[in-house]
């Protein structure tokens, strides 16, 4: 389906892009276009790429001019163009609605005007019960986008939704791994706190799976283990051969939870069990607002939500090989500095 076809990746220089890109550029994809308003980050990729199909477009996914002049002439679109960090949406919430809902209002309705056949919308796990400017803003994505979807005029709007992808920058396991080569205790907000387990190849995947086969609107999750902070503690500790290395507990932060949510019990009552995917399909009822507010559900009230407590749990093992497939641990166990994944 992509044989000479042109992709455009919005957010394109961040991990992601850089993930999707190393799977595209051994296809025969036609052209592939990076959409991002960091041209040092885009100047690096060139010179690490060197690929005539790639091509660079600065712009800004607030400015619909810019996104216009990328998207024309594009026929699918991974959307990965956001704002991620929970403490900076925190304290700017506005920028986040500018760029996570606003921007994503520019792409889709840029993608419908110009004919693009897909676009697909990457989640986050946040957006389901959010507690934090971050999360609502993914929350309100989500709803413009399976909003869009209802008049894209053949378009194909679709949304990805994963948890934290592990190594990410900002995320614990770098943070863990800087304590431990200075010498620090790891810091543990709460030990039984979970959090799902996902490597970019695994989000690369979800996104591909649902290129393939969504329908307009449609939400795709993919199924995921997970691990307490304190398994994922002492399995760094272990595989960096500092068993006894301290671990203090500090409490929980402002914005953090428990526990994440990739699908919430509502949704859980709609969702199709595709094997290692979920898929949840928009609620097409018209919009009459007797059918939302006035009838009731009642498999929604036997539902349970899909969360990182009920899900498949790591133990000390099964978090060590999953940490082994990270380039960035296997670099720290050779002595090696190897950057986190932005």
């Amino acid at each position: 389906m992509f044989s000479g076809k042109t992709l455009l990746i919005s957010g394109g220089t961040g991990s992601f892009g850089n993930a999707v890109l190393r799977r595209f550029l051994k296809s025969d994809v036609g052209e592939i276009r990076i959409f991002s308003r960091d041209e040092k980050k885009q100047d690096d990729m060139r010179k690490l790429y060197n690929d005539p199909k790639l091509k660079f477009y600065i712009g800004d996914v607030r400015d619909y001019q810019s996104v216009l002049n990328a998207v024309r002439g594009a026929d699918f679109i991974f959307h990965a163009a956001a704002l991620k960090q929970v403490p900076s949406c925190e304290f700017h919430p506005m920028e986040a609605v500018k760029t996570n809902v606003l921007g994503t209002e520019n792409v889709l309705e840029a993608a419908i005007n110009t004919g693009v056949e897909r676009v697909i919308c990457l989640s986050t796990d946040k957006a389901v019960y959010p507690i934090n400017a971050m999360g609502t803003s993914k929350a309100m994505m989500e709803k413009v986008a399976v909003a869009k979807s209802r008049s894209a005029n053949g378009t194909v709007i679709c949304v990805t939704r994963y948890g934290n992808v592990m190594a990410s920058r900002g995320s614990v396991i770098p943070l863990f791994v800087e304590q431990i080569r200075a010498g620090q205790p790891i810091t543990v907000t709460d030990p039984n706190m979970t959090r799902f387990m996902m490597t970019l190849d695994d989000a690369v995947d979800l996104v591909l799976y649902a290129f393939e086969h969504a329908n307009p609107g449609d939400i795709f999750v993919q199924k995921a283990p997970a691990a307490t902070i304190k398994t994922l503690a002492h399995a760094l500790t272990n595989l960096l051969k500092v068993p006894e290395h301290e671990v203090r507990e500090i409490g929980t932060r402002h914005g953090e939870k428990l526990f994440e949510v990739l699908l919430s019990r509502e949704e859980m009552a709609a969702a199709e069990d595709f094997g290692e995917y979920f898929r949840i399909p928009p609620d097409l009822r018209d919009l009459n607002y007797g059918k939302f507010v006035e009838e009731g559900e009642r498999k929604i009230s036997g539902a349970v939500e899909y969360n990182s407590h009920n899900t498949t749990r790591l133990d000390q093992a099964g978090m060590e090989a999953l940490l082994m497939k990270l380039d960035f641990i296997r670099g720290q166990i050779r002595g090696e500095y190897v950057e986190p994944q932005d």
